[in-house]
């Protein structure tokens, strides 16, 4: 039976909210929604700086990191401001990606167009 895609995703989010966490990152808050803006995966912290993060995986045929699209990068940065304003946080922060492909992680930090 074929898993169902938000099936997938909680388990590709389950992994990368542990892969952040063994390299030293607190989570936050997972699946932010900023209501007309968009979702935010993650919300993590370290060292002092608030990390927005987009997972992104995929089946072997295609690779996830295509759809990480200008347009949904947008997205991510005003529900980070949102998010920010909303909970009246004045910190350093910065919109990453963790790109999974199979058991294989991959974390581009600090990703901008």
């Amino acid at each position: 039976m074929r898993e169902l895609p938000k099936q997938f995703g909680d388990v590709s989010e389950d992994l990368a909210t542990r892969y952040l966490e063994q390299k030293g990152y607190s989570i936050v808050d997972r699946n932010y929604f900023a209501r007309k803006l968009g979702e935010i995966d993650i919300i993590a912290q370290k060292e002092g700086v608030l990390h927005f993060i987009e997972v992104k995986s995929g089946r072997a045929d295609f690779d996830p990191v295509y759809n990480l699209t200008p347009a949904k990068l947008h997205k991510i940065i005003n529900s980070a401001h949102y998010y920010l304003k909303s909970k009246k946080i004045d910190m350093p922060f910065c919109v990453d990606a963790l790109i999974i492909r199979g058991e294989v992680v991959e974390f581009i930090e600090n990703i901008t167009l």
